[in-house]
């Protein structure tokens, strides 16, 4: 390795080019690391530099990334992480989405820092990495198979069950706009419709396997922060107990729970379908991602018809518990877990899948869609199996499965009569499982986040707040840099600050990169990359390179015709809830406007939320112009 080259990288890109069948080495040295980190950053670069504006998402033209940071595959909680990105097919502007599972620390072990894939083969084809080296395979015969047959097979020619394996299912391989890349059998880079570029590409898999990690510099740095989250662990007692959607009964009691598409406020049958009564009942087991000690991951198994599960699948988390759950109006478990292994096998993000259906529910009561356009489905909240059987349309592309596999709003503007108003999403992404009615930085999340409706690069204000029984947050990333506490129901310049300040940490952890629920600091990670590369870095440096990233991936969507006015909520927002603990609680259109607006002036952005030019140049990424 090159003398440039920091600690925690390889130093080199493997790039393939799947038209001309061509795979080549690329170096990168210390100053390019240092100034866009990996993971999203790695990507918008490449997004920026290689790609011409307007270019169709699905077509070879567009690259997929797969792209690691100098913290990926260290033995340590929360390094098991990359980023995976692309032109998104859903919202036209970028994608960017984050895995866990073993792969990443696989690939950096493999010799490389990031995996840039270009072109289109002319069969389907698999990628085979290893020990610096890369083959592509022939998968005529993986083509049309779910993810766990696909997973098997390319072990058992490779002779190795050891082998990691990234992949598409039914539903990228038929370019399903919300279809995502599985890694392994419950590990997904879920959001933005990368399993659809991933498919357009003829792309089946991307096995790794390696053996060699890159020096780190100061490995004592490294080894203290694993002791603290060993000492700490009680911290995390939740996640180990339950995974996410522990607290789904609280989150029901303030609001923060998805009822039949954010149309209602109350379900009171949430215990039938959270986290902990899936623990009573059909859970099996804890697993976890590559060196870490949590073990938030469940695993469950029916063996009862008709909704038997196989635990190779996992189990559901909080957000498909959500949006196949209750979003749907759906109490049944059993069922819950079975539509996350069929999202799972197939290669379906589970937030998008859940929306969308949840929005076809209620066009159907409301006569927008006809039992005779659903095929004979009685597509209504609560119908469980017609829930499980439009994710088989969806993913197949079968009758109104094809209009539905374009994501809610397409679909919502082919229907039209209204339709739009039953649509909830962020730049056509689907909203997650987290209420902005309730937590307002949340909703300014939802608005200028360039990937779209999205959660985690966002502030969730219940989360700084002991669920609500405080009326003011506490942050304390918030202390070493002098912002002060907001109140809870606040979205003033305060307030927006402190959305801000929680953005960057969490797009910084996306390009280090570094799991989200780790409770780490901003200055355990500062000292953490400081001990990992030999850097003299600092909190204030993060927030500056977070900051490049963050305008960068904003240069990209407004080349791509992205504006503010795709910076928005739905209507919905802007009204009570049906019932329950929301339903005399609204955001104000004024209000999260204003909010928009000083978030843009925050960034050095214009009002129209374009970076300025004096931005670009201070930022030293005024260079970063399309290509004609």
């Amino acid at each position: 390795m090159a003398d440039s080259v920091p600690g925690g990288y390889n130093g080199e890109i493997l790039r393939v080019d799947l038209s001309k069948e061509r795979v080549d080495r690329e170096k990168i040295d210390g100053e390019f690391c240092r100034k866009y980190l990996g993971g999203t950053g790695f990507i918008v670069y490449c997004l920026l530099k290689e790609t011409r504006p307007g270019l169709d998402p699905l077509g070879p033209e567009n690259r997929l990334v797969f792209a690691l940071g100098p913290l990926t595959g260290l033995s340590l909680g929360g390094s098991a992480r990359h980023t995976v990105g692309a032109k998104s097919p859903l919202t036209g502007g970028i994608a960017k989405a984050e895995a866990g599972e073993y792969w990443g620390s696989q690939l950096k072990r493999a010799g490389f820092d990031a995996l840039i894939i270009q072109g289109k083969a002319k069969r389907p084809v698999y990628l085979w990495i290893h020990r610096g080296e890369a083959e592509i395979s022939d998968a005529s015969h993986l083509w049309g198979k779910a993810t766990k047959e696909t997973q098997e097979t390319i072990r058992s020619e490779l002779a190795d069950d050891r082998i990691r394996v990234a992949m598409i299912g039914p539903a990228g391989e038929n370019r399903v706009r919300f279809a995502c890349v599985m890694h392994g059998l419950f590990d997904a880079a879920g959001r933005g419709g990368m399993g659809a570029v991933m498919g357009s590409k003829n792309l089946k898999a991307v096995a790794v396997r390696g053996d060699r990690l890159p020096p780190v510099a100061g490995s004592d740095g490294v080894k203290l922060l694993a002791t603290w989250l060993k000492e700490n662990l009680d911290l995390m007692k939740s996640f180990s107990e339950f995974g996410t959607g522990g607290p789904m009964p609280r989150f029901e009691k303030l609001g923060n729970l998805p009822v039949r598409n954010f149309r209602d406020g109350g379900f009171p049958a949430v215990d039938k379908i959270s986290a902990e009564t899936l623990k009573q009942t059909i859970r099996i087991g804890m697993d976890s991602c590559f060196a870490c000690p949590v073990r938030c991951k469940k695993t469950v198994e029916v063996k009862d018809p008709p909704y038997q599960v196989d635990p190779s699948y996992g189990g559901p988390e909080y957000e498909t518990l959500g949006a196949l759950g209750s979003a749907c109006g759906i109490d049944n478990l059993a069922a819950i877990a079975r539509a996350n292994q069929l999202c799972n096998a197939y290669s379906l993000d589970t937030i998008s899948t859940g929306m969308t259906i949840a929005s076809a529910m209620e066009c159907y009561e409301n006569g927008l869609l006809t039992q005779e356009q659903l095929g004979g489905l009685e597509l209504k909240f609560g119908n469980a199996d017609a829930m499980l059987k439009m994710i088989d349309l969806i993913a197949v592309r079968e009758g109104i499965g094809d209009l539905l596999a374009e994501g809610c709003a397409r679909a919502a503007e082919s229907i039209g009569k209204g339709a739009d108003a039953f649509a909830m999403h962020v730049k056509k992404q689907e909203i997650p499982m987290h209420e902005p009615r309730l937590s307002k930085a949340l909703g300014l999340g939802y608005m200028v986040n360039p990937h779209g409706a999205d959660h985690m690069d966002s502030m969730i204000d219940i989360f700084y707040s002991s669920f609500g029984q405080q009326p003011v947050l506490t942050i304390p990333d918030a202390v070493p840099i002098g912002l002060e506490p907001a109140h809870l129901d606040d979205i003033g310049p305060r307030k927006v600050a402190l959305f801000k300040l929680i953005q960057s940490k969490r797009i910084i952890c996306d390009s280090l990169v570094l799991c989200d629920f780790l409770p780490y600091s901003y200055t355990q990670i500062s000292s953490l990359l400081s001990a990992v590369t030999g850097w003299e870095t600092s909190v204030a440096e993060h927030i500056r390179i977070s900051e490049r990233i963050l305008t960068m991936c904003r240069m990209f969507n407004v080349r791509e015709g992205l504006s503010e006015a795709d910076d928005r909520l739905p209507s919905r927002f802007f009204s009570p809830t049906r019932n329950g603990p929301l339903a005399d609680k609204a955001l104000d259109v004024e209000e999260m406007e204003k909010a928009k607006h000083y978030y843009y002036r925050l960034m050095g952005w214009d009002d129209k939320g374009v970076p300025l030019p004096e931005r670009l140049e201070e930022l030293g990424i005024d260079h970063l112009t399309s290509k004609a």
